[in-house]
């Protein structure tokens, strides 16, 4: 069966190469990338859609009438700290319009992200389970703790299958970040190449689990493949990534700039990084539908600064 995908908030960090991902594998028409804001270039498909607007967003799906529907749209941790309500608003009630649309167009499958924030300052902090307390306290935090159980009980009321997963930090280079706590193992790739140095948000000891783009995309299309039986987790997994502190990536960049310099000036953000875990365990993911990570920090910062150097010389 040929699929019809949405992907709404297409312009993100994760939309971008999942976009890209997804055409690769169903074809560009088949895959409608949406977002509130227009796209810089277009490669298929796109709709501009407001997920706090249900009636924009039923016309979108009377207009496909998807078989998968990807909700990426959301405020992240940092900038929802700065709008608090708004930042609840977007993620419940775009949640709850798609949640309900997928139930009524009768779609195969949705993906909605959640977050290593949904821990909070009472959770282990190492190699922290599936299971535990989960005592979140930012508002990123609380809303995707709470949108895994809407997940859950869409699933369990009216057998909508709903997939997640809790994603550390991410990576990448296609896209800037959009506004998280870890945005600075991004940043500092970009400050290292243009400038030499960077001072960094979090202190140099602050470890948080992390992953690479390529990585990440892979888990995601990996647990929509998977059959329905394999998903055991309706709430949304654990994934690992890789756990790393601002001073062991600088390590890892000093071997490809040996000057690089590194400084550290904690803001609001550290405060938000001492509440997450400094890393995860997985082992759910890998059992139910065999997650195995690729990039480690190494692998990962060799990429990344290859791909930079690239892009920043195709710029000058």
């Amino acid at each position: 069966m040929r699929e019809t995908i949405l992907v709404i908030g297409s312009n993100g960090q994760i939309g971008t190469e999942l976009v890209e991902a997804l055409r690769q594998i169903n074809g560009n028409e088949q895959v409608i990338a949406c977002d509130i804001r227009e796209p810089q270039t277009y490669t298929g498909p796109f709709e501009q859609v407001n997920v706090l607007d249900q009636e924009n967003l039923r016309s979108l799906f009377d207009k496909y009438e998807p078989t998968q529907v990807y909700l990426l749209a959301a405020m992240l941790s940092a900038v929802g700290e700065q709008k608090p309500k708004l930042a609840w608003e977007l993620n419940m009630d775009g949640l709850l319009h798609v949640l309900d649309l997928s139930v009524e167009f009768k779609v195969k499958k949705v993906f909605w992200p959640s977050s290593i924030a949904v821990f909070g300052p009472h959770s282990p902090q190492e190699h922290t389970p599936q299971y535990c307390v989960m005592d979140p306290n930012t508002v990123y935090g609380f809303s995707k703790l709470a949108g895994e159980r809407w997940c859950e009980y869409y699933f369990n009321k009216y057998g909508l299958d709903v997939r997640s997963i809790r994603y550390p930090g991410l990576v990448g280079w296609k896209a800037a970040p959009g506004g998280g706590t870890t945005d600075y193992a991004v940043d500092i790739f970009h400050q290292a190449i243009q400038h030499g140095k960077y001072e960094s948000f979090l202190s140099d000891s602050t470890g948080l689990p992390m992953m690479y783009m390529p990585d990440a995309i892979r888990a995601t299309i990996e647990l929509m493949e998977a059959p329905a039986e394999q998903i055991k987790i309706r709430s949304s997994y654990n994934l690992a990534g890789v756990s790393f502190t601002p001073a062991e990536i600088a390590t890892e960049i000093k071997k490809h700039i040996p000057n690089f310099e590194m400084t550290y000036n904690p803001d609001f953000r550290q405060a938000i990084a001492d509440s997450w875990p400094s890393s995860i365990n997985d082992s759910h993911a890998q059992k139910d539908w065999g997650w195995s990570l690729e990039f480690d920090l190494d692998k990962m910062t060799q990429d990344m600064m290859e791909n930079l150097e690239e892009q920043y010389k195709i710029k000058a």
